[in-house]
């Protein structure tokens, strides 16, 4: 059955969420750079990690519990490279750090070829997609990683949660070549954690084998689902631990603490790495038949997609036309379970709520 999403005007959808974040301590700044990320998430039909989603988890795990802190300033920690950054944020809200460490890797990139910052010690980012797509609609090549909030995903052959959902997110600069960025971006569970929660809102049922109730038991009843399961058995999770190694060296702490009460001394923040090249920094120039860089990439994209592949999907074109639909809207599209949601939040803050029957229904 096809979904009914109504249009919701982006300044209407960014001033409520603007007003709910400063609502719970946050400043004009941070409730800002939330607003556009989560509008930026809805543009490119991101539904598990919209705004819904991030004012979900400030209340569990944020503001509301001390795993942020409003207003929260980054302190750059010396370091001896050039082209690297390490950031010691003070749980400030991950949307503003993650923002700002994408801006700061793109200037390094440009004077050094390439750039990476480290994080250690904020708030949950989201949708790592979101930074990296947003990195190479401006020309470059991106990557981030991170460690989630909470260790919810049980490793293979394993029994109990100790790995986060920890997901990987790449973007390149392939507009000219197709048409659009590709951006490789994936949870290392079979689902997001979000998506079950999207699930449970729409009364959907989750996918075979990617969920286990609170007896350990695969269901794929969402209301049920208490912890996830790696895709790919063994190499999804060895991509989980890759987040896991990466935030032990910049200085996480255990994935079990993360989002809950910790023992004097520990840590429970997550940690994030982000890496920005700039194209010109790796190419070697002898492209074959004295192509140029882009049409280099363009030639290997369309053998990709030839000898019968013409139909194959390539990562990041469900964002592309997920925005091209929403602009031809006019608007954010959001189900009638979204909009009761986000009138909840209205509420909350003591905003005008949406009037559904006044929402166009997109066509």
């Amino acid at each position: 059955m096809t979904e009914t999403f109504h249009i919701v005007p982006a300044e209407q959808h960014d001033a409520l969420v603007a007003a709910a974040y400063q609502h719970r301590g946050y400043t004009e700044a941070e409730a800002a750079d939330a607003a556009r990320f989560c509008s930026f998430a809805s543009r490119h039909g991101v539904r598990t990690h919209n705004a819904l989603k991030a004012l979900h988890l400030d209340e569990l795990f944020g503001s509301g519990s001390g795993g942020c802190v409003p207003g929260a300033e980054v302190r750059v920690v010396e370091n001896r490279f050039a082209a690297s950054e390490v950031w010691d944020c003070g749980k400030k809200l991950g949307q503003s750090v993650a923002f700002a460490a994408i801006e700061r890797c793109i200037a390094l990139a440009d004077e050094y070829g390439i750039g990476q910052v480290s994080v250690d010690n904020a708030f949950h980012y989201l949708w790592g997609g979101g930074y990296v797509l947003d990195a190479a609609q401006r020309g470059y090549i991106a990557y981030t990683n991170c460690t989630a909030g909470l260790a919810e995903v049980v490793p293979f052959k394993g029994k109990h949660p100790t790995l986060g959902t920890n997901p990987h997110s790449w973007g390149f600069p392939t507009a000219g070549a197709c048409g659009f960025p590709i951006v490789i971006d994936w949870a290392t569970s079979v689902v997001a954690m979000g998506r079950v929660q999207q699930l449970k809102r729409e009364g959907k049922p989750l996918p075979p084998d990617a969920a286990v109730d609170a007896d350990g038991n695969p269901t794929t009843d969402a209301g049920k689902a208490k912890w996830l399961v790696p895709f790919g058995a063994h190499k999804g999770y060895g991509m989980a631990l890759i987040n896991e190694l990466v935030g032990a060296f910049i200085g996480g702490s255990l994935p079990t603490l993360r989002s809950r009460e910790i023992p004097e001394g520990e840590k429970r923040t997550p940690s994030f790495y982000f890496q920005v090249i700039h194209p010109d920094a790796i190419s070697g120039g002898a492209f074959a038949c004295g192509r140029s860089r882009d049409g280099n990439v363009k030639a290997v994209i369309d053998d990709i997609r030839g000898h019968g592949n013409e139909g194959i999907f390539l990562p990041g074109q469900d964002f592309a036309q997920a925005a091209e639909r929403s602009a031809q809207c006019g608007g954010l599209l959001f189900t009638p379970a979204e909009i009761a949601e986000f009138n909840e939040l209205a509420a909350e803050v003591g905003a005008e709520p949406w009037d559904l029957a006044a929402l166009p229904v997109a066509g």
